[in-house]
């Protein structure tokens, strides 16, 4: 009984790390547009700079 009540408040732990470490909406959906070199948001039109996909919402209406 006591494994199981370590595991679920591991579980509960984790998902919390893992918001925190993931600034994502479900509605993000990046792009990578090579020619402009630049990565754009279907969701919200966001624009990110960079060779590697966003890892944090860059929506303005979330940033505000």
């Amino acid at each position: 009984m006591v494994i199981v009540v370590l595991l679920a408040v591991g579980v509960f732990c984790y998902f919390l790390w893992r918001q925190g470490a993931m600034k994502l909406t479900r509605n993000c959906r990046w792009r990578q547009v090579k020619s402009q070199g630049h990565w754009r948001c279907n969701y919200c039109g966001a624009v990110e700079p960079g060779d590697a996909a966003p890892r944090i919402c860059r929506n303005p209406r979330r940033l505000g």
